[in-house]
């Protein structure tokens, strides 16, 4: 199956100069400097929806608009959208920047084994490359590197979905050298785009693998088959 990539940038953006969703900011820095979430959130978005293109990865971007949309219209457009590419298969990729105090990267999948954590597990791996010195904020207490919560994003969503948490926009260093900066973000949108890729590629060889021993069982069942 193709894959079908849902991109959901988090909270609202900036209109004439306001920004449209409460709190979700950075302090305002010693360099005058401050970070919009939204903003952000819409940026890295956007440099993960031009880089799939060129890769030939049909996706949509399922919040286009400037205005902070309510969760449950989110879950609801990915929702509808996925029944209308029914031999594709679907992936939710929501994007934030953190922040309560701490440093690096986290993804967040639902609750208990599902097929998200494989692809939570391919961006994981991926920071882990672009950015060996920070820490990736994991919990392996199940076998692998995502954090579960029941998110709404993530509980209402009927696809594989993941929710990753880019760096503290609280943190000063973080924010400003790599929230704020262009080469900081071209690298959180390469290692999200890394592991898309990784995992299109794995689910395009157990496809290949699934063909395989169809064939296969096919063949041994006609070596079977008694003459009448």
């Amino acid at each position: 199956m193709k894959p079908f990539i849902l991109l959901d940038p988090g909270h609202g953006g900036i209109i004439n100069g306001v920004y449209q969703t409460a709190g979700k900011r950075s302090p305002l820095w010693s360099n005058g400097k401050q970070l919009f979430e939204g903003e952000f959130n819409r940026a890295i978005t956007q440099g993960i929806s031009q880089a799939l293109t060129l890769h030939d990865i049909e996706h949509k971007i399922i919040v286009p608009e400037l205005e902070d949309i309510s969760l449950r219209t989110r879950v609801n457009r990915a929702n509808h959208l996925a029944t209308q590419y029914p031999n594709h298969q679907c992936l939710l990729i929501s994007i934030h920047a953190n922040a309560g105090g701490g440093k690096g990267f986290e993804v967040y999948t639902s609750r208990g084994q599902t097929t998200s954590d494989t692809i939570a597990d391919h961006i994981a791996h991926s920071f882990t490359q672009a950015f060996p010195n920070k820490p990736l904020r994991s919990d392996y207490s199940d076998g692998d590197s995502d954090k579960e919560r029941g998110f709404y994003m993530l509980r209402k969503t009927r696809m594989a979905a993941v929710l990753t948490e880019n760096f503290f926009m609280d943190d000063e260093s973080e924010c400003c050298l790599i929230l704020m900066s262009p080469t900081g973000r071209q690298k959180i949108i390469d290692y999200h785009v890394k592991g898309i890729l990784e995992w299109v590629q794995q689910e395009k060889k157990k496809e290949k693998r699934g063909e395989k021993e169809q064939i296969e069982q096919g063949n041994a069942a006609q070596f079977f088959i008694t003459p009448k």
